[in-house]
């Protein structure tokens, strides 16, 4: 142990890490979180004066590499749910919790019984519904056998491994049945889009790019919708925050009807499609 307090390391970290992160006060918490085996809620609460823990030097030098905060501790906290993750999937942001929003004002009182998940990574999306639903089963489909076996994991984990099926696939390919909900969030970032160094040198980048203008999955999944959903069922697609128009104009040419939704920083980023 050192000598030096957590509260005076998780300042010099902050500091040093202000270089290569958005977010260095929340990514040194983190970190030392995880050093010392506890939450962050704990570590601000009651472990402050306790001395810095010798582990959490490796960690924060692996952040000041631009390496994510959720593939150093191996978690990421997303909706109700944490999930493991680490390399070769990608990480859940908090945007994407727009998608879940979005379904429970469609669905309201009423609970979705079948949902597919398309695109899951971890299963991210999927399981953060059947914790909202109970009731309700779902499909995950991904193209990466990393991904799924993190998605097993953490259905495992989470006691949904009887509600939860994970499968290798390409996007709607094979899939039968209707489904009450669909969710997806394929990559929707254009080939020449800049990126940070913590998401082009660390995720996947099968997971984040889709062709010049973002737009090649949207393609390839939007035209299906229309035979995979349920009566009264909704699909709800994260979309880049300037693609509402051209993926709601892909779900019109379908005969489906359209809605916009903004996430919580007021920027388009779900397109529902009913």
């Amino acid at each position: 142990m050192s000598e030096r307090s957590v509260r005076a390391a998780l300042a010099d970290a902050t500091r040093r890490l202000d270089a290569v992160s958005d977010t260095p006060r929340l990514d040194a918490e983190l970190l030392m979180a995880h050093a010392l085996g506890t939450t962050r809620d704990r570590l601000l609460l009651g472990r402050l004066r306790d001395p810095e823990p010798e582990s959490f030097a490796a960690l924060l030098a692996r952040r000041l590499t631009h390496e994510p905060v959720a593939y150093i501790t191996g978690t990421r906290a997303f909706w109700t749910i944490d999930l493991a993750v680490g390399p070769g999937v990608l990480i859940p942001r908090p945007d994407s919790e727009t998608l879940i929003e979005t379904a429970l004002a469609w669905f309201g009182a009423r609970a979705p019984r079948h949902i597919l998940d398309l695109g899951t990574g971890p299963g991210t999306l999927l399981l953060a519904a059947l914790a909202e639903w109970p009731e309700a089963e779902g499909l995950g489909i991904d193209a990466s056998e990393t991904a799924l076996g993190y998605a097993r994991r953490n259905a495992e984990a989470l006691g949904m491994a009887t509600r939860a099926v994970f499968r290798l696939g390409n996007w709607t390919a094979g899939i039968e049945g209707c489904f009450d909900l669909i969710l997806a969030n394929p990559p929707y970032i254009g080939s020449d889009e800049p990126l940070p160094p913590q998401v082009l040198d660390h995720e996947p980048a099968e997971a984040l790019f889709a062709g010049s203008d973002g737009l090649a999955d949207y393609r390839r999944i939007v035209p299906a919708l229309p035979a995979l959903l349920a009566p009264g069922g909704a699909a709800i697609l994260e979309i880049g925050w300037t693609q509402g128009d051209a993926v709601s104009f892909l779900g019109q040419e379908q005969g489906l009807s359209s809605r916009v939704y903004k996430d919580m920083g007021g920027r388009p980023r779900v397109v529902r499609l009913t």
